[in-house]
């Protein structure tokens, strides 16, 4: 259960602010003497055993993990100034943001095969790349077309509404960082999108805070088909449920870099370091690769393919992170979901 991270937080060393930001999960790994303090929206079940992996390795040292909303990675770092010493998160343009405004320090972690589009200077170093995914129940179809395209997914549910009413899913883009940062990047490549957007506002579609809550929602039989459905999070489950199918769909599937960086004000920016240089080592890529086959590195992970398109880590980034470009796209999506 998410809980307030208000003056409570001690061991922050926070006094009371007007502002606060929460946090989902935490997890102490180790039992060192000496804390690394991590901020983070990737799930503790999918990053457990490369934390602890990390903390075996390092019998000196403890890690802090703190999960949180990709929003609240954002207001703790760039409202609140919490010390954390290393922040990973899937909403690139926050991240960027962050770096971009001076709140990341330059560090110098080992690189390994790091691809240039998967860094920006020596402040943000990507480490996983995943594909965004459409996520459909097989019992939900029934006879309905598995869609392979942004056209089919339109074509079927103006065909089928009855069937596919309050049954669509998707990211809230105003809860959600990564929601919003996934809206503006398909509104950047295809016009196409708006008329999706319209049509899944006629079938009353349900938003989510998280990935995580769209499939449990689907397993649960209450919807039939989740879209931008962060593919670590259904990797987890579709392989054991032979009711889920995962489509990359083919006219062009995104891949996000979850992305870290070392905060300009972190306690222990060489632990850190250290941390993010093992997160790009060979040994933990491929334990991101067997856990959620999401790993970054070339050979190991996704690879980037006509259809499958890592967005990069640059400052192209910020464009819709103006103000009035985000209230312009909120109001038209907002129109899009709310029909007369």
């Amino acid at each position: 259960m998410r809980h307030l991270v208000l003056a409570a937080l001690v061991t922050l060393g926070l006094t009371t602010q007007s502002h606060a930001y929460e946090i989902e999960e935490q997890q102490i790994f180790g039992a060192g003497a000496k804390e690394i303090s991590v901020l983070s929206t990737t799930d503790l079940a999918a990053i457990s055993q490369v934390m602890q992996a990390f903390a075996d390795a390092r019998p000196d040292l403890r890690i802090r993990y703190d999960q949180a909303a990709s929003i609240e990675v954002f207001r703790a770092i760039h409202d609140e100034a919490v010390p954390y010493d290393l922040v990973m998160s899937s909403a690139m343009d926050l991240q960027m943001k962050l770096a971009n405004d001076g709140f990341a320090a330059s560090i110098m972690p080992k690189l390994g095969n790091l691809p240039a589009w998967a860094r920006w200077r020596d402040q943000l170093f990507g480490v996983a790349l995943e594909p965004v995914v459409t996520l459909a129940s097989r019992r939900g179809l029934g006879d309905l077309p598995v869609p392979h395209t942004r056209r089919d997914l339109i074509a079927m549910m103006r065909e089928h509404p009855d069937a596919l009413n309050g049954r669509i899913a998707t990211y809230d883009p105003q809860q959600s960082g990564v929601g919003y940062f996934l809206i503006s990047q398909d509104s950047r490549e295809s016009e196409g999108f708006w008329r999706l957007a319209e049509v899944m506002g006629r079938l009353n579609t349900r938003l989510f805070c998280c990935s995580v809550e769209m499939i449990d929602e689907l397993r649960a039989g209450r919807i039939t088909i989740a879209y931008n459905v962060v593919a670590s999070y259904a990797s987890r489950f579709t392989p054991g449920d032979p009711d889920l199918v995962q489509l990359a769909l083919e006219d062009y599937t995104f891949a996000i870099v979850r992305s870290a960086l070392v905060p300009s004000n972190a306690n222990d920016p060489q632990g850190a370091t250290d941390l993010l240089s093992f997160l790009l080592s060979d040994v933990a890529q491929r334990q991101i690769a067997s856990d959620a086959g999401v790993a970054l590195m070339p050979g190991l992970g996704p690879e980037p393919s006509a259809h499958l398109r890592p967005i990069r880590l640059d400052t192209g980034l910020l464009v819709y992170g103006d103000q009035l470009r985000r209230a312009g796209l909120l109001a038209e999506w907002n129109a899009a979901m709310v029909q007369p």
